[in-house]
């Protein structure tokens, strides 16, 4: 006969407070380490054809060039006089006389007279008779010509505005220098000048020069008549004119001074 064993009862389980489940931290969907509540690693959802895509990496190297050194476009700096002298005799065909004394083309006759005597200074022969490089002495003298020169021709107000107007032209590379032919042309414009002034009627001329000479004696008189008679020829001349007011204006004062004695 089989006996079956005895098997106490258990006591029944007591029941606690639910306990919280467990949290699983967030990831974003993206990250490959994301995982389920199994513990099985997610793989993110594979991107569009071409979207983040990263341009390809352009591996040429490129060849070592040597910087090239700029131009110099000024002239270099007083402190070095030889450098300064090199630069202005490589460009003495190429610069005007603005340019060879360092002066804007409005400079005053004072500013242009300061500068030549600086420039004078620095490319004087004499400053360089110690240096056996005859070629380097020839560009020493020619820089100092060509800035006496350009003073002679800055100088002088007809001389300058003429020099101003051809290197402001299309013919500036022609035109650089002041030779002997544009020195006959500015005394011809300035004596055409003289004789507009003076008058281009030649009996108004001899008028007028004659009523001067009456002027300069004391002839007051014949003087006003002379220039009311040049003015008949040349109604609009304004030296004419305003001779004839200075000789009137002296006729006054004698007559108010022999009025005055009188009285």
């Amino acid at each position: 006969m089989n006996i079956a064993p005895v098997i106490p009862p258990l006591a029944p389980v007591k029941a606690g407070p639910p306990r919280p489940a467990a949290r699983i931290p967030h990831r974003p969907a993206h990250d490959p380490m994301s995982e389920t509540s199994l513990g099985i690693p997610v793989m993110p959802p594979p991107l569009p054809a071409g979207a983040g895509a990263l341009p390809p990496l352009d591996v040429r190297v490129a060849p070592l060039v040597p910087p090239v050194a700029p131009v110099a476009t000024s002239a270099p700096a007083a402190t070095d006089p030889q450098a300064q002298l090199a630069w202005k005799a490589e460009r003495l065909d190429t610069l005007d006389y603005f340019e060879l004394l360092g002066v804007p083309t409005t400079a005053t006759a004072g500013e242009v007279k300061r500068a030549f005597y600086t420039e004078s200074r620095a490319y004087h022969p004499d400053r360089f008779f110690h240096l056996t490089d005859e070629a380097f002495k020839t560009r020493v003298h020619e820089v100092y010509k060509r800035v006496t020169e350009a003073y002679y021709v800055l100088r002088d107000d007809v001389r300058r505005r003429k020099y101003l107007a051809d290197v402001s032209g299309p013919e500036r590379a022609n035109k650089l220098r002041f030779d002997e032919l544009s020195e006959q042309e500015t005394k011809a414009q300035v004596k055409q000048q003289a004789a507009e002034q003076i008058g281009l009627n030649p009996k108004a001329r001899q008028l007028f020069q004659t009523a001067m000479t009456d002027a300069e004696r004391g002839n007051l008189a014949a003087a006003e008549r002379g220039l009311k008679m040049a003015l008949t020829y040349e109604p609009q001349n304004a030296l004419y004119k305003e001779k004839l007011t200075g000789v009137q204006a002296r006729l006054y004062e004698e007559s108010r001074g022999k009025a005055f004695k009188i009285t």
